[in-house]
């Protein structure tokens, strides 16, 4: 049994996102939800934005810290989109990282905006579509192919999805696509039951 905690996009928790974890969790796994937006789902992406840039990247990061603080350690670190930011973060920085599953997003380990090198046995899986504005066009796939080739097949993956939908794994949004998101559960179970 993994213990995984899944940080939500820039639309907060959303009905589809708590869907998606209780699909993670099927397998027998914990996953924990935190609302880091505190009940507030803005209406549309660039709202979201609007609304992540005024709560601000510290006091985010403070909302995160403090739900994950008193988990032990082994922990999966998931997130979609804005998420996989904070998840990422917790992944390369918390000590006892486990795994990180990162949907729709994925920051670079190398350059100026790096958090760092990516910790040692810390498996990590990144999932996109290959004609997402967000993902593949503004530089995300091209960070994942980096940590993919970093890592190392034994620990990292790189699953790329045909379609050009952001936000597709949210069964409440119409971007949502159901046979890309079975597949990307599919394939996240499998890494839990090997962490587990």
């Amino acid at each position: 049994m993994a213990e995984v905690v899944l940080f939500h996009h820039v639309r907060g928790l959303t009905d589809g996102v708590r869907a998606f974890a209780d699909e993670l969790s099927s397998g027998g796994h914990i996953v924990h939800t935190p609302d880091l937006f505190e009940g507030e789902r803005p209406a549309s992406i660039d709202e979201g934005i609007a609304l992540a840039q005024a709560i601000g990247d510290d006091a985010l990061s403070e909302r995160a810290d403090r739900a994950v603080a008193g988990l032990r350690d082994g922990v999966v670190y998931g997130g979609v989109s804005l998420g996989v930011a904070t998840a990422q973060r917790l992944a390369q920085t918390r000590p006892g990282a486990r795994g990180a599953l990162l949907y729709e997003a994925c920051l670079p380990i190398s350059g100026e905006w790096a958090i760092g090198p990516w910790p040692e046995g810390v498996a990590v899986q990144i999932h996109g579509m290959d004609k997402d504005p967000f993902f593949a066009l503004e530089g995300d796939i091209d960070a994942a192919r980096e940590l993919v080739g970093t890592v190392g097949a034994e620990l990292a993956e790189l699953f790329v999805y045909p379609g050009d939908s952001h936000l597709f794994t949210d069964s409440s949004l119409p971007s949502y696509d159901a046979g890309a998101t079975a597949l990307v559960l599919r394939r996240s179970r499998e890494l839990l039951d090997r962490l587990g």
